[in-house]
């Protein structure tokens, strides 16, 4: 008989051994798989969610832009310096003319500012919604994408208009049967006519800012029926061409609006420009935080595990030890004894990674229901690795212990 039908014949028989052992040892077999069954359900539930949510982000960055910038009277993370902020001016519509006149590298400049208001349609009612109100230069910031119709035009916006765009979830939840197309609804108490549906891009993330969850008018049109213009602060968003202008497009912004508000060289900016680099960069700490905190949830379920398994197996060598000492007696080799109980331990760990990654995986459908989740090829990978690594190191201890016993003292065993 060759080497390899030999190892061949060893690794068969002391897989049927295995097996064997499992099967007499039904409920111990399952307690010790609980352990590794809990570490994996655990790592795949945690890395699908993670991923789930950060393309649920990534998609609403997106749709917000990732080369708009946004000069407000206030920091998005301010700090301690929210009490000094509070004191500086608004921004007014006047300051907004006199910026777009100076800055030439944006290829896009448009004031906006938000208010909530109930919108209603017919016997269909949503309330709270964030409106955003600006002119037709607000389309070219985001990047939007339409269902239906379209955003409204300059002449729209001069004219102030009572035209309206709709979210998609705003269409649906006003017309749950469609057609909202060149329908009319009520915005606060005035009526308006929708001309364009967004398609569905936004972000549970951006909570309230999601596109999906807004509406659209021409800010003349808001300041006409529903805001102050003398007491209000705008945001002015500018566009750069593209990110590798961004920098540029930022110092300019910078100069401009230090201009706008005849500050000297010795003052200091009395007001914010916001990007979503910040708002990216605090999401990676909250992310990396509970990477961090489920890892350690993981690891402490393994290694609970991995101690469950070895006390297991020590208990099975025990229980097996006249049975270890036949087989010597009988000419079984190290090898052999050894990689009986490794593929022991290891098939326990296997199957409950196994479980674990089927629970993960039916779990994660539920989960979608409240956030959203994206089952990856390489967490079912880890997952199976991580069980298998489990089984040898947990196992090789027993499976020393019982590879080097002497023959006949183990034969003696009582």
């Amino acid at each position: 008989m060759s080497r390899f039908a030999l190892l061949t014949y060893e690794f068969k028989e002391s897989m049927f051994i295995a097996l064997r052992a499992i099967r007499a040892n039904k409920i111990r077999s399952a307690l010790t798989m609980l352990g590794i069954f809990i570490g994996v359900t655990v790592v795949v539930l945690m890395t699908t969610a993670i991923k789930g949510i950060d393309n649920s982000f990534q998609q609403g960055i997106s749709s917000l832009g990732s080369d708009v910038l946004y000069v407000q009277k206030w920091a998005w993370f301010a700090g301690d310096d929210w009490w000094k902020m509070r004191n500086r001016k608004p921004i007014t519509m006047e300051e907004f003319e006199r910026f777009k006149e100076l800055v030439k590298l944006p290829v896009a400049v448009s004031p906006t500012n938000a208010f909530q208001q109930t919108l209603k349609h017919s016997s269909q009612t949503v309330d709270n919604i964030f409106i955003d109100a600006s002119d037709q230069d607000f389309a070219k910031e985001r990047n939007f994408t339409f269902d239906q119709g379209r955003f409204f035009t300059e002449t729209e916006s001069k004219s102030a208009r009572n035209v309206i765009v709709l979210g998609s979830e705003i269409a649906n939840d006003l017309f749950p049967y469609g057609n909202a197309l060149g329908n009319e609804i009520k915005v606060g108490p005035v009526t308006y006519q929708v001309i364009g549906i967004l398609s569905k891009q936004g972000s549970f993330l951006l909570g309230s800012f999601n596109p999906d969850q807004q509406a659209f008018i021409p800010l003349t049109s808001a300041f006409k029926y529903f805001m102050d213009k003398q007491h209000m602060s705008l945001t002015i968003q500018i566009r750069a061409a593209n990110t590798a202008v961004l920098e540029d497009t930022r110092e300019e912004t910078e100069e401009a609006f230090r201009k706008v508000r005849k500050l000297t060289y010795n003052q200091e900016d009395d007001f914010a420009i916001n990007q979503q680099e910040g708002m990216v960069d605090n999401y990676n700490k909250v992310v990396g935080v509970i990477q961090i905190a489920g890892l350690f949830i993981t690891g402490l379920s393994l290694f609970v595990g991995a101690i469950g398994i070895m006390n297991i197996m020590f208990v099975s060598v025990k229980e097996r030890t006249k049975e270890i000492g036949l087989r010597k007696a009988l000419g079984a080799k190290r090898r052999t004894i050894l990689a009986q109980f490794l593929l022991e331990s290891s098939f326990i760990c296997l199957v409950g990674g196994i479980a674990g990654l089927i629970a993960a995986v039916l779990l994660s459908y539920l989960v979608n229901q409240f956030i959203p989740t994206s089952v990856q090829y390489g967490a079912v990978i880890v997952a199976i690795l991580v069980s298998l690594i489990t089984g040898l190191i947990s196992g090789f201890a027993p499976a020393y212990t019982a590879a080097k016993m002497d023959p006949v003292e183990a034969l003696r065993f009582e």
